[in-house]
């Protein structure tokens, strides 16, 4: 299937890999069918693209490459509705805030976007009662971890 995208134009994109987030994105209930593609070659960036409005479109990360120690308890209810059975299965993101300079860009640690790689099913996770922060300077933290090696 031909997909008009916000950052790389039209691609052809199998609908098998169109994945289902049943309420949509906080903010964007409406949009509940995205994919998820590499945002460049070489980068650790990707973006959740709408199938349906090619100007929604969200640059992730995985937050384990930026975030020593991030962790994410999975409540039963999400487990259940993206049919969740093992955790191989279950592939975690976190969408970024994109700043200029670059570096000041920040990651949502509060909300993790939570995919079941298996079973292409999403879902946003809110996590009201962690310590994470929805504006989590992720650049800054990665300089000074190299820093002190």
């Amino acid at each position: 299937m031909k997909l008009e995208t916000k950052y790389q134009g039209q691609i052809d994109v199998n609908e098998k890999r169109f994945i289902l987030f049943d309420k949509g994105i906080p903010a964007f209930e409406n949009e509940t069918s995205f994919v998820l593609l590499p945002f460049e070659e070489g980068t650790p960036f990707f973006v959740l693209q709408s199938t349906k409005t090619p100007e929604v479109a969200f640059i992730l990360i995985s937050p384990f490459d930026f975030v020593p120690g991030y962790q994410v308890k999975l409540p039963d209810s999400t487990l259940e509705v993206l049919e969740i059975d093992k955790a191989e299965d279950v592939a975690t993101f976190v969408m970024l805030t994109v700043k200029e300079p670059f570096n000041d860009t920040t990651a949502n640690l509060q909300a993790p976007v939570i995919i079941n790689a298996n079973k292409q099913k999403g879902k946003q996770l809110l996590m009201s009662d962690s310590s994470y922060q929805t504006k989590h300077a992720i650049f800054k933290e990665a300089v000074a971890a190299k820093g002190e090696k």
